[in-house]
């Protein structure tokens, strides 16, 4: 019961929400000698945020036979794995005594390589989930000598990330859970997309690498582009106008601490992400989660099509509120996450 003593937990509408201070403390580092992307650019001495926890198990080679990767949404981080608390105790479905957990902080999000720790801002090199994918597994190879993962868990760029993994290395991870996500962006995500870059590149100050008061305020104005792919229609709708004013402005005030070069490279290589000739390529066990209330990836556009794609693969489509958060209510879940472990577990 580890975790489940180290968490305190507050209640905000009916909602667990997990303190991060545990996770933010545990970090850890590493660093590549280089990383080359996919369009040839290297760079030299590559940090790697990290968390490790759980119980590491060994084969006959001295090799990790039960790691779990966690993937993070967009320009999360590696404390995302909060997500999967309440499933880590004894006999559920994340028994930190059975599995290993590795969540990193990815290829440029901030803590990791990143166009703001880089300092490279608007020079760093373009990137693709192509790229985020190949990041994560070299960091798995030279840090913890991982050729073969148990299973890798992702929501919303998570599982673009986990969904390429199963299909670049289809013999990489036995299972792949796809959270709230989808095998490509199109329609309405991606003019969001484009609207998003729109509002960034009409500043001039953006294409001189200058972080002025003029880029903060696009940075804010760019971020509250995306206040309506969050929670549910139900949840705004269920909020009177103050109340959503509220939400509103201080959505766009705790946004002003993203790293505007960051969001602008994270958005980019999300909104060109599409693996649907490619999906017949998962040998991977796939359980797709998804949620009816999602706005950014309604099921029946998304995770409904994507598993007819996928072979081997389980829906799950849940309620939730949170719409595309929904991620935070994983616990409503727990004997569907339990079961589908348990085809797994070799205790």
């Amino acid at each position: 019961m580890f975790f489940k003593q180290l968490f305190s937990l507050s209640w905000s509408g009916g909602i667990i929400i997990y303190d991060e201070d545990y996770f933010i403390s545990k970090n850890e580092y590493f660093t590549l000698d280089s990383f080359e992307f996919e369009n040839g650019k290297v760079l030299n001495n590559v940090d790697v945020e990290y968390m490790t926890f759980g119980t590491p198990i060994y084969d006959d080679n001295g090799a990790i036979k039960n790691a779990i990767v966690y993937c993070h949404g967009s320009l999360g981080n590696y404390a995302s794995v909060k997500k999967l608390a309440p499933f880590l105790g004894k006999n559920d479905a994340f028994d930190e005594n059975k599995y290993f957990f590795i969540c990193i902080s990815a290829l440029g999000s901030p803590g990791s390589c990143s166009p703001s720790t880089t300092d490279l801002k608007n020079k760093f090199p373009k990137y693709s989930i192509n790229d985020v994918v190949n990041f994560q597994k070299k960091f798995l190879s030279e840090k913890f000598n991982i050729e073969h993962v148990l299973g890798m868990i992702g929501n919303s760029m998570g599982g673009f990330v986990s969904l390429t993994s199963a299909i670049n290395f289809p013999d990489y991870a036995d299972f792949i859970i796809c959270g709230v996500s989808s095998y490509k962006v199109a329609g309405h995500d991606f003019i969001l997309s484009k609207f998003v870059n729109e509002i960034i590149e009409s500043d001039p100050d953006y294409n001189r690498g200058e972080l002025s008061y003029s880029l903060i305020r696009t940075l804010r104005i760019a971020c509250l582009a995306e206040f309506n792919f969050g929670l549910s229609k139900e949840a705004l709708r269920d909020m009177s106008k103050v109340e959503l004013s509220e939400e509103f402005e201080n959505f766009g005030n705790e946004s002003i601490e993203t790293d505007i070069f960051d969001l602008k490279y994270c958005n980019e290589a999300c909104m060109y992400f599409d693996v649907e000739d490619d999906l017949d390529k998962i040998k991977s066990k796939t359980l797709i989660i998804a949620c009816h209330q999602d706005p950014h990836f309604p099921p029946e556009l998304d995770a409904i099509p994507m598993s007819e794609m996928i072979e081997d693969s389980q829906l799950i489509i849940m309620d939730s509120k949170l719409g595309h958060l929904c991620f935070n209510e994983l616990d409503t879940l727990s004997e569907q996450l339990k079961e589908f472990m348990g085809g797994f577990d070799d205790s």
